[in-house]
């Protein structure tokens, strides 16, 4: 046996033809790693070693590691190894490491769903949405009755506050929104209407598009990302700083603290804030006739008269309470089940605005159909 005239301070090897002796000294610790990962690269190892450990004063997994790297077989026949002198604390960490080492690999990635499997998904969650929303409808529904049944649960100043807060407060946004749009109405009807000298049919279309159909839309789209978002805002804030479980927790029901207040100053603010909506479109549509076709206020008001039906008006205001009690029922139930972190009551706001919107949408239309169909 013999072994190199220099030997690192790690170890040293003594070999034997096709058989070796390694016999490890000293500190094997991370700070030394590259010094003794570089010392065993440059070793010439032969089918059999045997690793003595007596000599190791302390050992860790990142040393550990190297040692059983640079041990294994160079891609040709496994080779023999044997352990001797080692002590309980340092065979247990090599033991630990060439486990892992020797593990089954990491899983693969998963494959990306097909088409099929995604629309499938989406149907499921979609499905699971909309049961949520209807299980939270009967909900309020019956916390709504219950009010009915024993009006002294009502809480007046809960529900003023918001009427304001949804209402009053919300105003001059929809008067401005709903001026503009009539003007817009009544700029592209006339730019039209001017070609055949129908100038005056510009206050037919402006009175009855904006009362019937523009008005109670836009200002639920309004009232759907202003109230909707903070209803669900508030009560996801509520939730996350468990102030609900408080509430339960004093024996008071959360659905006629928090919910009912919301849903019927909802209620009964919107049309309110579509009647603004109509008038203010309407004051829209005046001012641009009057510049652009010569209609003064006067023959404005006077064929506003004659062309505009009650039950158009009618039919945008019965639009109003239906829009107002399903978005919040929606911002309230997003809301109300919200995840308990800061990103998840973020995502059902957002969620909030973007699901109140295609409810309105999908009831506006609704309610054509179903309107034509009564001849209304």
């Amino acid at each position: 046996m013999h072994g190199p005239a220099s030997s690192p301070p790690w170890f040293r090897l003594q070999t034997d033809g096709a058989r070796a002796t390694l016999r490890l000294t000293g500190s094997w610790r991370i700070a030394s790693l590259a010094e003794i990962d570089a010392a065993l690269g440059r070793v010439a190892w032969p089918s059999e070693v045997e690793v003595d450990g007596s000599g190791l004063r302390d050992l860790d997994s990142a040393c550990a590691r190297v040692l059983l790297r640079h041990l294994e077989a160079d891609g040709g026949a496994p080779r023999a190894l044997s352990w001797t002198g080692w002590r309980d604390v340092d065979a247990r960490i090599r033991e630990r490491v060439q486990a892992l080492a020797d593990g089954p690999p990491p899983p693969a990635a998963p494959r990306r769903p097909g088409v099929v499997a995604q629309v499938g998904w989406h149907a499921s969650a979609l499905a699971r949405l909309l049961a949520g929303h209807l299980n939270f409808f009967g909900a309020t529904c019956a916390a709504l009755a219950a009010v009915l049944v024993r009006p002294t649960r009502l809480r007046p100043r809960e529900l003023s506050a918001q009427i304001e807060r949804a209402g009053l407060a919300a105003i001059p946004v929809v008067a401005l929104v709903t001026s503009l749009i009539g003007v817009v109405l009544a700029y592209l009807l006339a730019l039209q209407a001017a070609k055949y000298g129908a100038s005056i049919f510009v206050v037919d279309g402006v009175a009855i598009g904006a009362t019937r159909e523009f008005a109670p839309v836009i200002v639920a789209v309004i009232v759907a990302g202003r109230s909707g978002a903070a209803f669900t805002a508030q009560l996801g804030s509520m939730r996350l700083t468990e102030e609900i479980d408080a509430i339960r927790t004093l024996g008071l029901d959360p659905w006629q603290v928090l919910v009912v207040p919301r849903v019927l100053a909802l209620v009964l603010a919107l049309p309110l804030l579509v009647f603004v909506g109509d008038v203010a479109s309407l004051l829209g549509a005046m001012l641009i006739t009057a510049s652009m076709l010569d209609i003064g206020p006067g023959a404005f008001v006077e064929r506003l008269q004659s062309a505009l039906d009650l039950r158009h008006v009618i039919v945008g205001l019965v639009k109003a309470p239906v829009f107002a009690f399903v978005i919040a029922v929606i911002g309230t139930r997003m809301g109300m089940t919200a995840e308990r972190d800061s990103r998840a009551v973020g995502a059902a706001t957002t969620s909030t605005v973007v699901q109140s919107i295609v409810a309105v949408i999908l009831l506006d239309a609704a309610f054509a159909v179903v309107l034509q169909a009564m001849g209304w």
